[in-house]
């Protein structure tokens, strides 16, 4: 049996419950807090949440969902895999069944329920992905975890996103929403989820604010960014939001989910390095340069907008922000020579303002540098472009002028067009992607018509953020 999808690049329309905020997790970003000295339960419980993933594939680092105590029970990630680990008792451990977790442009819910003191061994511990049960192939899972392991004791280390608070090792690189943990009960897919009437293959979450939690359950919606690690569970067990500021809140979310960066497309032999939940990227000092990145999501029909920020560059600020339909012939080919301005790209360079496609440049527009916000206007039922700068468009663009494309670059019908951010060489490129769900400081904050996004610029009357609620009713 397949896994169950999660809101990946399909789209479903509103679900009845919604989702308001995730928390990006990188770099030395952990929550912790000290297990309260009266459990419900130590040797029962259940923890729930929402994964975005974003760490490099195949990736021989570990990431830490949870760690409790020293190594009483860790659930991380290791190439590809989840995989889980129990040190208290007798050690268990165990492997998801043969299956990879790569997709980093879905949601994944998993859910790891425990109760070591039941009869049966494989019904000790019971990990769920998007509501499916899994098996182990290293053991079964549950076999030599043997009863009162005490793992979720009263005075112990909680700690999300690392091995604890001060070493930082093996850090999460991703996004989480919904965390939640049920002190006392060994609770099921159902408690947490369910299958999309209308698309039955995707799994969605539901309203988890009725359960009753136990004493040292809690519930962490990432809603409050003064306080990411708020408990809205009304247990008050709140959690420290160690190297974490108010912009590593998102809206991109399990019901929700918004295009980022795609390191997964990319020249395997010299990659850009990805961070910042995949909406930053730092391209290759080489000349000719090398492709940098490409949206995880492609439309065909539509209209779209994003805005992107240069953030730093080692030389004379080589910065190309472009579409594309074919980005990844351009990430196979590497070298940027050659088709970096092949007939499938249209780049605003800001060196000198130019257009570059189809192995030539244009006078276009105003050159730009490091810390300008580039947005990206893609008219996909007029097939249309426009590029602003610090919110003027370009060589007199208006687009919302429709079928006239008043200052419009005329783009091919009939492809899937993607966001792509790359450089012409000599040096080494950062970029950030605002998608509307942006990983810096916006100071002023525009949404789009249907209420999503938070953009520096307004966005164009009819233009839309890249996201899979606006894919469905307007894509």
């Amino acid at each position: 049996m397949s896994a169950p999808l999660i809101l990946g690049t399909n789209s479903i329309k509103d679900t009845g419950y919604n989702v308001a905020n995730s928390v990006r997790l990188d770099t030395n970003t952990t929550f912790t807090r000290t297990v309260g000295a009266s459990p419900t339960d130590a040797d029962v419980g259940t923890v729930s949440f929402w994964f975005k993933k974003v760490e490099t594939p195949n990736s021989s680092d570990y990431g830490r969902f949870l760690n409790i105590g020293s190594t009483d029970l860790s659930l991380y990630t290791l190439n590809d895999y989840i995989q889980w680990y129990i040190a208290a008792g007798t050690a268990g451990s165990g492997t998801t069944s043969g299956r990879k977790y790569r997709d980093q442009s879905a949601w994944y819910n998993i859910i790891y329920a425990f109760d070591s003191r039941q009869a049966t061994a494989a019904n000790r511990i019971k990990i769920y992905v998007n509501g499916e049960l899994q098996d182990s192939t290293a053991q079964p899972i549950g076999t030599n975890v043997t009863s009162d392991t005490s793992i979720f004791d009263g005075g112990k280390l909680f700690c999300i996103g690392a091995t604890n608070s001060t070493s930082l090792a093996q850090n999460l690189d991703g996004y989480l929403a919904e965390y939640v943990y049920v002190d006392g009960q060994q609770l099921d897919a159902t408690s947490f989820g369910e299958f999309n009437e209308d698309s039955p293959t995707i799994w969605q979450p539901i309203d988890v604010s009725e359960l009753t939690f136990g004493n040292n359950g809690f519930y962490l919606d990432f809603e409050d960014s003064s306080d990411l690690g708020k408990d809205v569970s009304g247990n008050g067990n709140h959690f420290t939001a160690n190297n974490l500021v108010a912009t590593d809140q998102s809206t991109d979310t399990c019901t929700n989910n918004f295009a980022t960066l795609n390191p997964l497309n990319t020249y395997p032999s010299n990659p850009p390095v990805h961070s910042e939940g995949n909406l930053q990227v730092v391209t290759v000092n080489a000349d000719p340069g090398y492709f940098g990145s490409s949206s995880t999501i492609g439309v065909t029909q539509g209209k779209w907008y994003a805005e992107f920020k240069p953030t730093a560059s080692t030389s004379a600020a080589p910065y190309l922000v472009a579409v594309s339909y074919d980005p990844f012939q351009m990430a196979k080919n590497g070298a940027t020579s050659g088709n970096q301005f092949n007939d499938t790209v249209w780049g605003y360079f800001a060196t000198n303002g130019n257009l570059y496609h189809d192995g030539s440049n244009s006078s276009y527009g105003d050159s730009y540098t490091t810390n300008d916000i580039i947005g990206v206007a893609l008219d996909l039922d007029n097939h249309k472009l426009y590029f602003s700068k610090n919110g003027t468009f370009q060589n007199s663009g208006d687009p919302t002028s429709g079928a006239t494309g008043t200052g419009a670059i005329s783009i091919d019908t009939g492809e899937t067009y993607f966001f792509v951010l790359t450089d012409l060489g000599g040096g080494v490129c950062t970029y950030q992607a605002n998608f509307g769900s942006p990983p810096f400081t916006i100071s002023s904050g525009n949404s789009d018509g249907a209420g999503y996004g938070n953009f520096e610029y307004s966005v164009p009357s009819g233009y839309f953020a890249l996201n899979t609620k606006n894919l469905a009713e307007y894509g």
